[in-house]
């Protein structure tokens, strides 16, 4: 389906599928008020906007009620091999059983389950970040949910639309590359927060984990700039070095920066156990 296609469709129909990729209903209904779209960017745009600064709390929870819940092993073994949850499927008896109970804890803890834009990510990737994120508060989880959600939605609307044209989609506004120069190799499954400071206290805004290559290129969602201000990208290392059996002087890295209008920027860090350095990449 192209996006002529999708405003072929009746008012009906192409509210339906709007629901179903991000299921609030204010979001749909106010989405649809842009119907028919003049292009796939004005599709996003709009969707962006509506997200961020038309829906509130009780829209975002309500999108989340929509996911299905995922919270026990048998649930984990069927649902995590879905396409949004590729890779989860090959996950070790332990490492279920531990996100079982991760699920959990996350539920109790904030009242929705946990969502996360799974795509790429392995079982043991989803568990280190499930569990960072369970030392976040309610109101840095909520955000760091609704972020995950409208990068889901992104995903749907390309599925929605395959024939569409979605190349004018950049990478996050904030990406990183770790990079242990003590080995020469990508710096994998290192967790990062990227902090922004509210009422003069640092707040989690997004959460992510470094990729097979140290990347992160999905930190936050496609055509969501920040606004210019000082950020601060947090790199949990002790647990990278922890599974290497290697001491380091530098538990955690703290990376503080500005940002001055919304272009791209790359946050890298090259990492030793007991030295680190920074610069503004490409």
């Amino acid at each position: 389906m192209t996006i002529s296609d999708f405003n072929n469709l009746t008012k009906e129909q192409a509210g339906e599928y709007l629901f179903a990729c991000c299921s609030s209903q204010k979001f749909a209904t106010l989405l649809m008020n842009h119907f028919p779209f003049d292009s796939e960017k004005k599709l996003v745009d709009a969707a962006t906007n509506i997200w961020y600064n038309e829906c509130n709390e009780t829209d975002w929870r309500a999108s989340f009620r929509h996911h299905p819940k995922i919270g026990d092993v048998k649930s984990l073994r069927e649902k995590f091999a879905g396409k949004e949850q590729a890779g989860v499927a090959i996950a070790t008896n332990e490492t279920i059983e531990a996100l079982a109970k991760a699920n959990t804890d996350y539920e109790s803890k904030f009242g929705f389950i946990f969502i996360v834009c799974a795509t790429g990510k392995s079982a043991d990737e989803m568990l280190s970040l499930l569990n960072n994120r369970l030392k976040n508060s309610v109101e840095e989880e909520l955000n760091i949910a609704m972020g995950e959600q409208q990068k889901i939605s992104i995903i749907r609307f390309k599925k929605l639309l395959p024939d569409a044209n979605f190349q004018f989609l950049k990478v996050s506004q904030i990406t990183t590359h770790v990079l242990d120069t003590s080995i020469g190799l990508p710096g994998k499954n290192i967790t990062i927060r990227l902090m922004s400071k509210q009422n003069n206290n640092w707040q989690t805004i997004a959460q992510g984990i470094t990729n097979n290559d140290g990347r992160i290129p999905d930190l936050l969602p496609q055509e969501k700039n920040l606004k210019p201000d000082t950020y601060k990208m947090v790199f949990e290392t002790k647990p990278y070095y922890d599974k290497m059996n290697i001491k380091t002087f530098y538990p955690e890295v703290e990376i503080i920066f500005n940002t001055f209008d919304e272009e791209h920027y790359h946050v890298p860090l090259l990492l030793n156990p007991f030295g680190y350095s920074t610069y503004r990449g490409s």
